[in-house]
């Protein structure tokens, strides 16, 4: 082998890498009873055991073998998987402040910067939060005024399924536009329209960075940081979030030219009005800077529009997938509401199509892996000592799909939901937004509006395959990404007499 060839000469820079990561980084409490992990192999640990597109399916089939709490190494990184509805509840939920750390992961690092909220930690992450919240609440989450805003923007995507005149179309981008607008409307106060050049490259750098961020070109820079400059994925999410910043900053400051703090019209106005009391007040060590008001606000953005979109398009799929199921859905809709308006007190006299949604957030499962979480102190977890600032997967497809929570957990199964009167039931293993601590801050809006989009949409039309697809030639196979939207697909939407 020649040594001065640039691969070979890479690969032992790499190989001493490994060894200094492995001297510095060993958990060095060998008395304690440590979580059992699978054969490692120098250099890579259990990276050949891992399928590079869907990770969690892997890890979910190692704990049928390891148990609930178990650990995996990724090349340098050192991880603790956590399976099953119970085992992710003691942590998240019963052991909460033990588990509410995030860890430093090398993409969203490069992203965050350890601002906003999704990725930051310590005080900034308290403040960053409760502000976000309470904010949220200002503008109306979980209450009737963004419940107006929602069922206006449902008229909206209404007209626009029925300009396709019932000619096949692909949802992706109006699905996302129209989820988009409401949170664009608490953070900038104004909505956008669908065809709106803007809106359109906020949602495909959203989307992209979303698919990039588990793609395996990541994933690899991920568990290998000092290869970065092999990343093209990398090299596109940092592209993206360049210009996602720059989109953001300019309407900073053209929120800065019109502020006026007793006539707040957004979160950005609220935001800015903090800036200025901390300023007021000389505090040179505060929070409400402008790199936490760009993070936070692309934060909400991305979370706030990519989840919930993505769902209600796993929803159209399943609908034409299970056209019976479909047309029970509007059986009952058209029993209870008829041709008014739906709205949220609409719920609880609709038990199956309040079912039929938390069965596609379930077994959509958009989130597999969890965002990861951090232990902040030693902990115990069941039988095992788990160290200090221990990367932790709680794996939300374990606890969506877990075989001793769910009937028929590998099955769409509406049925899930409901008793044997009919009557809708809560599930303690659900837990799509995860849980504790870190669990989705926007839940209320993302809640009110699967419910709202969902049976409007099912109220005003019925959604077929493409001419030339039956409804098994559709795919349930979920896309490669870190939520993990349906594959594109085409759509039907036949308009009610």
């Amino acid at each position: 082998m020649d040594w001065m060839d640039p691969i070979s000469v890479l690969f032992l820079f790499v190989l001493i890498l490994a060894f200094l990561w492995e001297r510095s980084n060993s958990w060095k409490s060998s008395s304690q009873k440590l979580p059992p992990r699978p054969w490692t192999l120098p250099l890579i640990g259990s990276l050949h055991l891992m399928d590079p597109k869907r990770p969690y399916r892997t890890m979910f089939k190692l704990s049928k073998r390891y148990g609930p709490v178990f650990s995996i190494q990724l090349g340098f990184q050192k991880m603790v998987i956590l399976a099953g509805y119970k085992t992710v509840k003691e942590a998240l939920v019963n052991q909460a402040d033990a588990f509410a750390d995030r860890p430093m992961v090398p993409v969203f690092e490069d992203f965050d910067h350890g601002h906003g909220i999704i990725f930051s930690n310590g005080e900034n992450w308290k403040v960053m939060r409760r502000f976000a919240i309470s904010t949220l609440r200002d503008y109306g989450m979980g209450k009737k005024t963004i419940e107006d805003k929602i069922v206006e923007e449902c008229h909206f995507l209404i007209q626009k399924f029925e300009s396709f005149e019932g000619k096949p179309f692909e949802t992706t981008t109006v699905m996302n536009a129209a989820v988009a607008n409401i949170i664009v409307m608490i953070l900038l106060g104004k909505r956008f329209e669908y065809e709106d050049p803007t809106i359109l490259r906020l949602l495909n750098l959203v989307n992209e960075n979303a698919r990039l961020a588990g793609s395996p070109s990541v994933m690899m820079y991920n568990i290998f940081p000092a290869l970065g400059f092999l990343s093209g994925g990398r090299k596109t999410v940092l592209k993206n979030r360049d210009e996602l910043y720059a989109f953001l900053q300019a309407t900073f400051i053209e929120h800065l030219k019109e502020l006026d703090v007793n006539d707040q019209r957004s979160f950005i106005d609220a935001f800015l009005t903090q800036q200025q009391e901390e300023k007021n007040k000389s505090l040179s060590n505060g929070f409400f800077h402008n790199e936490n008001l760009k993070i936070v606000v692309a934060n909400l953005f991305g979370a706030g529009m990519e989840t919930t979109s993505t769902t209600l398009r796993w929803g159209l799929l399943l609908m034409m997938k299970y056209p019976e199921i479909q047309k029970k859905v509007k059986e009952e809709i058209t029993k209870v509401i008829g041709s008014a308006e739906p709205r949220i007190e609409h719920r609880a006299k609709l038990p199956f199509t309040d079912a039929v949604i938390h069965e596609v957030q379930r077994f959509a499962n958009i989130v597999p892996t969890n965002v990861p979480h951090a232990t902040t102190a030693d902990v115990t977890l069941g039988d095992y000592f788990i160290p200090k600032e221990t990367y932790i997967l709680p794996l939300l497809y374990s606890v969506l799909y877990d075989e001793s929570e769910w009937e028929k957990p590998f099955k769409f199964y509406p049925e899930h939901f409901l008793d044997s009167e009919g009557k809708f039931v809560k599930r303690d293993a659900f837990l799509p937004f995860s849980a504790g601590r870190r669990a989705c801050a926007g839940e209320t809006l993302a809640r009110m509006e699967l419910f709202l989009f969902f049976t409007s949409l099912l109220q005003r039309f019925t959604f077929q395959p493409a001419p030339g697809m039956s409804k098994e030639d559709l795919d349930l196979t979920p896309a490669v990404g870190f939520t993990t939207p349906p594959i594109a697909f085409r759509i039907c939407a036949l308009p009610h007499s």
